[in-house]
């Protein structure tokens, strides 16, 4: 089974990204899995911290868990036309120490979704992430993409994506990209 872990960069508990990582949870094909996991409890980054603790547990337990994995789902917001730093954060820490990058992330097939209540969705913070990827190490998967925007439309109060189009387009996405993520580590 192709295992994959898909992290939302949200941390608000009525995020559309969470929403929508849960959704794709839920329509993932039968032969893959989406291991959900969180940047809860992730601290600021600080250099010092890391020098005088080392890493704290909750990233070195997610850092194990996306090395374990065959892909990575990154299900991204967009603030102020960019990545949110909060998941940023995640990252920089994930990358840390500067040795562990290849474990993590070297040639780990990356795929990028997300949702935003704007007309265009996070056209932008998705870009934004290219560079960071590349510098990485990792391989983004780039034979779909999916922009959910207007999504305060296509959840419900609790959460459950509604939206069938959305849905459908989710779904399809899901099995290009676990197909992928087979494929390359197969």
């Amino acid at each position: 089974m192709t295992v994959i872990v898909g992290v939302s960069g949200s941390l608000r508990r009525g995020s559309l990204n969470t929403a929508l990582l849960r959704a794709a949870a839920r329509l993932m094909p039968p032969d893959a899995r989406l291991d959900v996991q969180t940047i809860h409890g992730i601290p600021l980054y600080d250099g010092d911290v890391e020098g005088a603790d080392g890493i704290p547990p909750a990233v070195a337990a997610l850092k194990d868990r996306i090395a374990g994995a065959q892909g990575l789902l990154l299900v991204t917001p967009e603030y102020n036309n960019s990545i949110p730093g909060v998941f940023k954060n995640a990252i920089d820490w994930l990358s840390r120490p500067s040795s562990d990058i290849g474990r993590v992330f070297g040639g780990k097939t990356v795929g990028l979704i997300g949702a935003s209540p704007g007309g265009f969705g996070p056209l932008l913070a998705q870009n934004a992430w290219l560079p960071v990827l590349r510098m990485l190490g990792a391989e983004l998967w780039a034979g779909g993409r999916l922009m959910v925007s207007r999504a305060g439309g296509v959840f419900d109060a609790g959460g459950a994506l509604t939206d069938p189009a959305v849905e459908a387009q989710l779904r399809t996405y899901l099995q290009g990209f676990a197909a992928a993520v087979a494929a390359r580590s197969g």
